[in-house]
């Protein structure tokens, strides 16, 4: 799972320094002096699909950047079943909460591989405290989770099933940044919809039917999005 590209502190900072996503994650802001502040190593890990960052209600020791593949957050209630709170792309933060002391609120699981950066708690305190830079890009990660949040529970747990799978269609497309959406499995459809499984398939099914969305390959479309769009505005 781990590449080993960052195995000390020092090659954790040019590594850093050079992250070719830089300018999306935690340490955008930093200047080279900033990196002598970090004594711990910062690990780059590759995780493949359906492997898992960290386990909800673990006492957490690091946040997680990631810097590519796509991550869910997941929430597991008391009769067995899973909420899906979010989706994570490259740029995003997970774990942000145990740098407030709290334990993991999600279990975060690998939907598509992913690369990811492990952030040593300590690390993200230090620099917290030593560098305003970072202090402001942890209040923008904060408001941006915030924000997503409120996205969530809006665009993708509001409406008819229909509304509810176009929305998460133009998500996934965003996500992608090529085009083509690349569609979870159908139960996680249904969880992260607050929908069933069978409804999320049948609402997928329709749409292939009218041909505002075609499967090109297992679970990857292509889609019309304007189409899409008047359907996820109830039009």
């Amino acid at each position: 799972m781990r590449k080993g590209q960052i195995e000390a502190a020092w090659l954790g900072r040019a590594e850093c320094r050079d992250c070719g996503i830089r300018h999306l994650v935690l340490f955008a802001d930093l200047q080279e002096a900033d990196f002598d502040l970090i004594h711990l190593p910062i690990e780059e890990l590759r995780v493949e699909t359906g492997g898992t960052l960290y386990q909800e209600g673990d006492a957490g020791t690091a946040a997680f950047t990631i810097r590519s593949g796509l991550v869910k957050l997941v929430q597991y209630l008391a009769d067995g079943n899973q909420r899906i709170v979010r989706l994570l792309r490259p740029g995003s933060v997970a774990g942000l909460e145990v740098l407030a002391g709290h334990p993991y609120e999600h279990t975060a699981v690998v939907l598509q591989e992913a690369l990811v950066c492990r952030l040593p708690r300590e690390v993200v305190e230090r620099l917290n405290r030593e560098t305003p830079r970072l202090h402001r890009q942890l209040m923008n990660k904060w408001s941006d989770s915030l924000r997503l949040a409120d996205e969530w529970l809006t665009d993708l747990n509001t409406g008819t099933a229909r509304q509810r799978v176009a929305r998460l269609f133009l998500h996934l497309l965003q996500v992608s940044g090529d085009g083509r959406c690349r569609l979870l499995g159908r139960e996680d459809v249904g969880a992260i919809l607050s929908v069933t499984t069978e409804t999320a398939s049948r609402t997928v099914a329709d749409f292939k039917r009218m041909g505002v969305v075609t499967e090109v390959a297992g679970n990857s479309f292509t889609v019309d999005r304007d189409r899409l769009e008047d359907i996820a505005a109830g039009e």
